[in-house]
């Protein structure tokens, strides 16, 4: 019988690749568990075999608590310390007593229980080795063959007994996958669960998109192309941004390959995608009049400040601009990181002509100057306050129109506006008292209110659109109580969406 353990042993370890350890630990569960149904299901029972020789002792065991202890449940497994020291003299608390209890033979009963230990001792092993071989490649391009399909997604073999799951969501839309489809995707997570799926694969990302890039255009691989971005509507459209680090290279031409034969090879992939390919632009506007492609831009204008642009393109060829459900403007959109404003030429002079006769107006209120003055700064691109005040002197001295003494008084006038505004914001808040819905929120009290409104949050809206970060200022509110009374401000927001 001894014999007979290490041929199984060997024989599991090999044919599963698992260490024999794990082995060694599914036989003695499985004979402690033929033990126990011997002598009583209720005792705790321990196994020991000898790794060289395949001999194994049975222990009857019990977990020694203390003499006061109130945590005893189960008398056929536990003992106060007291009855533990007259099994065992050195007994302590949390260890263990034992004594020796027959051996059951490792017969067919006991191989049989051993089974069911074994294969899922083998499964856990093999699910712990397929999670540390993976877990550092999460991100990465994987490929493996089509083993099922249905509602939920598609089961893929990556090869030694590892497989991934797509789920549906993660599915190019109605793309044809069929058993025995090879099958290539962007492992996206990798997590150690007993049971399910493993490894979560993407075929919908951005980066899938940039990695078949990489394997279709050598240049890519040789650092002579770079891709600097990708944005996807995933199985109809995508746009990818490509630079070249050698002026001898045509980026676009590389990743169009000849007769179009990479592009298409990548398409294919993606179930018929059609692909983009714009050439990048470290002049942010040139990259957007790129990233339009395939309508041509006449015009744009932007805005720093709230990172958008305004894109002026022909009446006719709005519509392609736009592209079907906004799509052509989105991926723009989103592969340069501007929000994107399409209108026509004209509605672009007109836009352009209200804001500036807004500018206008305000400077000449603002600086008590004439219209033409107002003008003249409009027209040569300043357009606040601050740009008067505080840019160089000599871009002002630089408008023909103005002189020394021009410059020195319009830069005087916006300083004392600016001053003037700061004074009067700060004493607005000194001053600003706390709405009703903000000190009746539940969990508020008056100061913390009115230490809110003196920073600008007054009402109960002013709070839910806060983070825990920015109230961290105030001494009275730690982040704990700060995240609660946050999230309470918030609470008409998720009572809204459930009646929705």
């Amino acid at each position: 019988m001894n014999k007979e353990i290490l041929m199984v042993v060997d024989a599991v370890s090999n044919e599963k690749g698992v260490e024999k350890s794990i082995i060694f630990e599914a036989i003695e569960a499985a004979l402690a568990s033929a033990t126990k149904k011997k002598h009583g299901e209720e005792i705790d029972v321990r196994v020991a075999i000898d790794r060289e020789t395949g001999e194994y002792d049975t222990f009857q065991r019990w977990m020694v608590f203390a003499d006061d202890s109130t945590e005893l449940e189960e008398p056929e497994r536990e003992l106060r310390l007291e009855d533990a020291l007259d099994i065992d003299k050195n007994a302590v608390p949390d260890e263990y007593v034992e004594v020796p209890l027959e051996s059951v033979e490792f017969g067919r009963i006991a191989a049989q229980t051993a089974k069911q230990v074994i294969v899922q001792k083998v499964r856990e092993a093999e699910r712990e080795q397929v999670v540390e071989e993976f877990q550092e490649r999460a991100g990465e391009l994987v490929s493996g063959i089509a083993k099922r399909v249905d509602r939920n997604g598609a089961y893929i073999d990556l090869g030694g007994n590892a497989e991934g799951f797509i789920p549906r969501e993660e599915l190019i839309p109605r793309e044809p996958i069929k058993p025995q489809d090879r099958i290539k995707g962007i492992l996206r997570e990798v997590r150690a669960e007993q049971r399910g799926p493993q490894l979560f694969v993407t075929r919908t990302s951005p980066e899938f998109l940039i990695e078949l890039f990489k394997l279709e255009v050598p240049e890519v691989g040789q650092g002579l192309i770079e891709i600097l971005g990708a944005a996807r509507d995933p199985g109809l459209r995508a746009k990818i941004a490509v630079k070249s680090n050698d002026n001898r290279i045509d980026p676009v031409g590389a990743c169009v390959g000849m007769r179009g034969s990479r592009v298409q090879a990548v398409s294919n992939e993606l179930a018929g995608e059609r692909v983009d390919i714009i050439l990048y632009d470290e002049n942010p506007a040139q990259f957007v009049i790129n990233a339009m492609s395939p309508a041509d831009v006449l015009s744009i204008v932007m805005d720093e400040e709230t990172h958008s642009m305004d894109v002026a393109v022909d009446e006719e060829k709005l519509s392609q601009a736009i592209g079907r459900g906004g799509q052509n403007i989105r991926l723009a959109s989103e592969l340069t990181g501007w929000e994107l404003n399409v209108m026509t030429e004209a509605d672009a002079e007109e836009k352009s002509e209200h804001e500036a006769k807004e500018l206008v107006a305000k400077l000449m209120k603002d600086l008590d100057v004439d219209e033409d003055v107002a003008m003249i700064l409009v027209q040569e691109g300043f357009s606040s306050l601050e740009e008067v005040a505080y840019v160089p002197e000599s871009e002002l001295l630089a408008v023909e129109e103005f002189n020394e003494d021009i410059v020195r008084e319009l830069r005087a006038r916006a300083r004392d506006v600016l001053i003037t505004q700061a004074i009067v914001s700060e004493e607005v808040i000194d001053q600003a008292e706390p709405a009703e819905d903000l000190l009746t929120l539940e969990g508020m009290d008056k100061e913390i209110a009115y230490e809110l409104a003196s920073r600008g949050i007054v009402t109960r809206e002013d709070l839910a659109e806060q983070a825990v970060d920015d109230l961290e200022e105030i001494e009275a509110l730690d982040p704990e109580r700060a995240a609660e009374l946050i999230m309470a401000a918030r609470a008409h927001w998720f009572e809204a969406e459930s009646q929705a």
